[in-house]
């Protein structure tokens, strides 16, 4: 299937995900993602792939940590109340590096909140949602294409850093339809799995390159695999000390933060003049936030938008950048204070900061926006 399509988020999700070559999707119905899998109900078996609706979201996780040791691409969907249930299950997957790809369509929260309509309060969780630490991927699409390619460098990601990746959309995103062009096959880039250099009797399963990152036999292909969400040395095998600890959470932190540089990606809308007031976006929100940009420079205000596609790890020398150049900086997301808190700590009084939040259940208007942003500047608070 490729071509130019009319399609919602949800969909291109889906299409992303196959592109991407993911054969076995599992996952729990959820509303505003079901859509996800109902799609890949239909399309997956008709490609050798296949489809596994679990008993709950906990199961689906861990379905899709197994089926990517066998050899398989795999990836679920859900959202808030699923992705709560998965957190246990992602630091699983974190610290035995699994590949994999969970796509949290964010709605109106917390707890049941609002199924049918928008949010995007769950962007701290994914940052920090399983215990203990470690550093993740998390993607934002602000349309249908977006979610579409978003979904294929997702499952890129997840093979190059062996981690699992999120991909943070939204219900907006998720339920509007645009076009969408499916690429041809042979015109997909995608990230082989990274084979061991070694043969199996001189192969440990967690060594590693220059990186930080280890390579990834499946099982079966006659490697010795001893997976563990225990602490553990380089074979696989468990070590409770503090010694190996250390080495281990350092060694999965540093193979995200040491390569941010490389994982990061934003989009700067009117940058290139180093504009004085700039705002920080990602997700649908980045799409009135550039409505506004557009109207304020036609007023003749130097403003700017630096919309993140990439939100974790968060890109610090670029928010470090333009807070050294700009006089005003203000972070528009469909939430109380999120990545907000992320643009004060890395701006670190360079210059004033503003949240503009919504609390969800439906997108800022560019007139809200708009208003924030002139009663900001003129009382100079956050």
């Amino acid at each position: 299937m490729h071509g130019e399509f009319f399609m919602n988020g949800d969909i291109a999700c889906a299409e992303g995900g196959i592109s991407g070559g993911c054969r076995l999707f599992a996952g729990y119905p959820i509303t505003p993602a079901t859509e996800i899998a109902e799609r890949m109900s239909q399309r997956l078996p008709k490609i050798g792939g296949v489809f596994i609706q679990m008993e709950d979201e906990i199961a689906s996780m861990n379905c899709i940590l197994g089926a990517s040791w066998g050899g398989v691409k795999s990836m679920t969907a859900t959202s808030g109340p699923g992705f709560s249930l998965m957190m246990e299950n992602l630091g699983l997957g974190v610290i035995t590096e699994t590949p994999c790809v969970l796509v949290d369509v964010q709605r109106g929260s917390p707890s049941t909140g609002l199924p049918t309509l928008v949010g995007q309060a769950d962007m701290m969780q994914a940052r920090w949602g399983s215990h203990g630490d470690y550093e993740i991927i998390a993607i934002s699409p602000w349309s249908p294409q977006e979610a579409y390619d978003f979904t294929i460098k997702a499952f890129n990601l997840s093979e190059k850093y062996r981690t699992p990746v999120l991909v943070m959309t939204d219900e907006a995103v998720g339920h509007m339809t645009e076009k969408v062009t499916i690429l041809p096959e042979d015109k997909i880039v995608l990230e082989p799995r990274r084979k061991p250099p070694l043969p199996p009797d001189k192969f440990k399963l967690y060594s590693y390159d220059e990186k930080n990152i280890p390579w990834a036999p499946n099982a079966g292909d006659g490697y010795r695999i001893h997976v563990t969400g225990l602490t553990h040395d380089e074979r696989g095998y468990p070590v409770v000390n503090a010694e190996t600890q250390n080495k281990l959470v350092r060694r999965l932190v540093n193979k995200i933060r040491l390569n941010e540089k490389e994982i990061a990606d934003y989009k700067g809308f009117y940058m290139d003049d180093d504009p004085e007031i700039v705002i920080v976006s990602y997700g649908i929100t980045a799409r009135p936030s550039l409505s506004v940009v557009r109207r304020l420079r036609k007023k003749g205000m130097k403003i700017g938008l630096l919309k993140l596609n990439v939100v974790w790890p968060f890109p610090e020398d670029v928010i470090r950048k333009i807070a050294s150049i700009a006089t005003s900086m203000f972070t528009v997301e469909n939430n109380l204070g999120q990545v907000s808190i992320e643009v004060e700590r890395v701006n670190f009084g360079r210059c004033p900061c503003f949240q503009i939040g919504h609390a969800g259940g439906e997108i800022h208007s560019p007139e809200e926006i708009i208003k924030e942003i002139e009663v900001s500047l003129k009382n100079g608070h956050r």
